[in-house]
Order: C-alpha cells, then structure tokens, then sequence
C-alpha cells in the first residue's frame, strides 16, 4: 500500500485553496485617493520677476487642472479692467494657462494675480487654495502685508466673498474716490471672514471693505455695505486691522411718479423719507382733498385724492438744492375697491394684537358694529385703533390660553377715505396654552454710563424683541416666545435715541457698536432661561481694537 508523503500532502492542500482564491470575485481599489492640490512646476517669467516688461504670462502644472468660478475667484492687484486681459483656456481641462495682457502695467508696480480657490485638479477637484503669481514692472518686489477680519456691523451671519481695497493718500486723494476709481490694491475674503493683502509697498493709504455687487470695485451706495477704518493706514506701521460691514442711509432722492387710477398716484423715492417736499401745483377746485399713506414701509409715498374730474396733476419736489416739477397725466386707470386683509392668522399669541390691513386708507371705525365672542360665545371688551399710517387696523383685548374668538365686522365698521365699506366679515383666529411658550430672562451687568438697547433675534437674525436700558432694574424678561434659536445682542446707544444707528463714510461715522452674548439658546417649549451678560467699556472696545492674535 503506497502512502502519501507529508510534502505531497501538503500541496494538496495549497493548490485547491489557491483555485478557490482565485474564483472568487475582488474589487480593484486603483490605489489611494489623490489628495495632493496642484503644484505649479514652470512660471513663464519667473515667479517674482522684476523688470517685467512682455504682455503674456504662462503658468504650468504638474497635472491637468480646471478654472473653477474664475470670474470671482482671480483678484488682481491692483486691478485691471476686464478688457486690459485675457485668460485661456477658461473651461475644460489642461495643464497650462495663459494670461495676454492687453494694456501696458503701471510703471514701478508689483503686481498680485490671485486665484483665490480657482485652480483645481481635474481628477479629484483638489483645491490649489490662495495660489498666487507675483511680478513687478520695477527694480523690487513690495513686500508689506496687511491683514485683518472683515465683521457685519450688525447682522448674526458673518459676511463672506467681501472686496477689501486700498486707495493711496497722495495729492490727488479725495473721499469721493471710491465711487469713481478702482482702488489701488485689492483682496478678498472669498467664503471665509479673512482678509491678507500681499507685496504692498510703504504708504499712507484709505482702507474700505465692499460687499461689491457689481464686482466693479466702486461703491455703489445704494446697494453695496461698505467698512472703512476712520484712520488712514500706515505701512509698514500697521499690519492688523479689523473692518466692520454696514448699509449706510441711501442719499435721498424723488423717483418719477407712477399713475394708477383717478384717486391714486404712486410716488417712489430712494433713501430715507421723512419730511421731504411733495406738493401739488395744479389748478384745482376748493372740493379736491388729498392725504399721503405708506403702506406696508415700502418705498413708495401713495398719494389719494378725490373731490375732482381731472385728467393730469402737477407735482412739485425739493430734491437738494433743486426745484423739480413734474406734470402726471392720467392714462389707463386700474381698477380698485375696499380689501380688508387678516394680518393676525390662524393664531393670536398672548401678547400681541389682532390686525387687519387695508388696500385703501381707513379713515373711520363704528365699534357698534364689530362683535368680538370667545370660545364660550361671550362678548370680549376691546379697543379699536387706526395705524397713524391708516393702513392697519389693531383690535386689542385680552388674550387668554386654549381660546378662540370669533370676530364679525358688519358693513360700516371700517370706512376708508372714499367713504366706502366692506361686506360682512366673519373672521378667527385661536390662542395656544401657556406650557407651549419658552421664557427668556438677562440680567444685564454694564457700566452704569453705558446707555444701550437690548434685542433679541432668531436664528436668521430677524429682529424678535427690543427693549432699551431700565436704569431701575436691568434684569429683562422675554415672555411667550415660541421654541427656537434665539441670540441676544446689546446695541452701545451712544446718542440715546434707542435706536441703532449706522454709519456713513463720508461723514466717517461708524457704526454703534453691537456685542452678542456668547451663548446659543435653543428654547424649548415650556422652558425658561436665565442669562448674565456681563458688557464693560472694555468688551466694546475690543469691538474697535485690532490684535495679531484674531487672525493668527
């Protein structure tokens, strides 16, 4: 009988396994994941080349790379007009780019092509971050830096992709030149709140920050916010310096009149209105009437009249040092009636009115025709009131937990300038029980010259409540909120006027000062918190105070 020998067996064992492995199905992996950005390995000059004097620069990369919002992300500095350039190839996939420079560069200038986070690999998108090309047209490169963190004046959301430009102070330097000329340096913050200018030269220069709209490096007042440091800067003595973004107060200005019916005109205007000229001119009978509404805070003035057969009406505006007249003839009339409107929906909470709203301005209320009935059918005591605005019309009473209320307004009730009514309107609206609110108290410890406004706001920095300083008591108590985010914010009143008022750079006003308490508050149902804020002269001054160590 034969027998098998121990190294026979042994590849008995070894060969069916290796045909089992074998049958078996894998995954290819193809290697690690590529993780590596770019390297740019040859620069057409040189990088940091002095002397530069031809009208192209080539760029190549170790891989194929795309442009990734190009258009936003290259920052050049100082800028060039979008025609001074070309840069090729803008889509698909290559390792070299090319820029054609069209105009002839400044004379002793260095020069920044910043690309931000526009160049990426093309297999895996790896980001070549703050990738810049740096040359000069003189002997040297400018080496200074200034830096520094770029903050809204007001708003909870940081801003980002914010301009941040340097105009030089020389002899020809006026305040008006950020409406009228490119700056002479540039950078930005792109998505982050950092700001880092690179190879400055030594100077006296005016510091702005943009949320540039028109990405056309000017402030545009009407829609750009706008930052500025009240003190020129001096390099290379500073090199940190914090920016606070804010909308100014638009200059104000008449907008042309609109025509909407025959006891209608709509009167637009830009800015902020107030007690600004509007006078009719025209040749009228003693019957006409007129009043002006602005419904809904629109920037609109709705000017009625009646008392009149008229086929055109001539204004008179005070618009700065002008007298402007402006003759509207009447075309096309719309048509319109009386349209009351339920601003309080669904729910009434405990602290607040029921409001209504009208298209026509109200000009009467006869309480004896307005019914209001709880959840037990019994009448609820009340007072009626027009908005001064005579757009709104409030019903307040007390609103107690788990009600509803019924309230019927019979023909009459309201009547709006034209001596019109409505039909009859059977409206309801419900309240909810205390346990679904959340409370909110803050104890407020602060100097005791400090004059300021306490607000609350959401998460989307809406405005929830406002309360200004209790010299007796600086404990504030927020009742009957709905569960949510919420942030508390002190504003430094510093005119006392209890309002937070916004800057203006050519006044070189700045902002009043907000501070944010430190925590989140995620308010439940049923729950209540109880909050110090401790606010010093020193906390808001480290508001205006730049430190290497924020942006480090």
């Amino acid at each position: 009988m034969n027998s098998i020998k121990p190294i026979h067996l042994l590849w008995l064992i070894i060969i069916p396994v290796a045909f089992i492995k074998c049958g078996q199905r894998g995954t290819l992996t193809g290697g690690p994941k590529d993780s590596i950005p770019p390297i740019l390995i040859n620069a057409s000059p040189k990088m940091n080349t002095v002397h530069f004097d031809r009208d192209e620069i080539r760029l190549t990369f170790d891989e194929f790379i795309t442009l990734k919002d190009i258009n936003n992300q290259l920052v050049i500095s100082p800028p060039l007009e979008i025609g001074a350039y070309t840069l090729s190839p803008r889509t698909g996939a290559t390792k070299r780019i090319s820029i054609k420079l069209v105009d002839t560069l400044y004379p002793n200038t260095t020069y920044t092509f910043n690309f931000g986070k526009g160049i990426a690999d093309n297999n895996e998108g790896n980001i070549l971050s703050n990738f810049a090309y740096v040359l000069s047209t003189g002997e040297t490169i400018d080496s200074l830096t200034l830096s520094g963190l770029v903050a809204d004046a007001i708003a909870l959301k940081p801003p980002s992709d914010i301009s941040v430009q340097l105009y030089r102070i020389d002899s020809t330097y006026t305040d008006s030149i950020i409406y009228l000329e490119k700056p002479l340096y540039v950078a930005n913050t792109l998505d982050s709140t950092y700001y880092k200018f690179q190879n400055l030269s030594q100077g006296k220069y005016q510091l702005i920050a943009l949320k540039d709209q028109n990405a056309n490096f000017l402030f545009d007042q009407n829609q750009d916010k706008i930052g500025f440091h009240t003190q020129f800067v001096e390099l290379p003595k500073d090199s940190v310096v914090n920016l606070k973004i804010f909308e100014e107060i638009i200059d104000f200005s008449w907008a042309l009149p609109e025509f909407y019916n025959h006891h209608l005109i709509l009167q637009g205007y830009y800015g902020q209105w107030s007690d600004q000229m509007m006078e009719m001119i025209s040749d009228v009978p003693n019957t006409f009437e007129s009043i002006i509404t602005q419904p809904n805070e629109t920037d609109s003035l709705y000017y009625w009249f009646k008392g009149a057969e008229l086929d055109s009406l001539k204004f008179q505006f005070f618009q700065k040092d002008s007298l402007i007249t402006r003759t509207l003839r009447f075309t096309n009339p719309a048509e319109d009636s009386l349209v009351i409107n339920q601003l309080t929906v669904s729910t009434i909470h405990l602290n607040k009115t029921f409001d209504l709203y009208a298209n026509r301005p109200i000009v009467a209320i006869d309480t004896t025709l307005i019914r209001i009935f709880d959840i037990d059918t019994a009448l609820v005591p009340y007072q009626a009131m027009i908005d001064p605005n005579k757009h709104k019309v409030s019903f307040n009473f007390e609103v107690t937990p788990n009600d509803q209320y019924q309230i019927h307004l019979h023909p009459g009730a309201l009547v709006d300038y034209f001596e019109a009514t409505h039909d009859t309107l059977e409206l309801s609206v419900k309240s909810i029980g205390l346990e679904e609110y959340g409370t909110i108290t803050v104890n407020v410890i602060a100097d005791s010259e400090l004059h300021y406004i306490l607000q609350l706001v959401d998460n989307q920095g809406e405005l929830v409540r406002s309360v200004v300083k209790n010299p007796e008591d600086e404990s504030y108590v927020f009742q009957y909120l709905l569960p949510g985010t919420y942030f508390v914010r002190l504003v430094k009143d510093q005119n006392n006027n209890e309002i937070w008022d916004t800057g203006n750079f050519l006044k070189k006003i700045q902002p009043e000062q907000v501070i944010y308490h430190p925590d989140t508050l995620e308010l439940r149902a049923n729950w209540e918190f109880n909050e110090q804020f401790h606010v010093s002269q020193t906390d808001l001054d480290l508001l205006e105070t730049p430190t290497d160590s924020l942006v480090n």
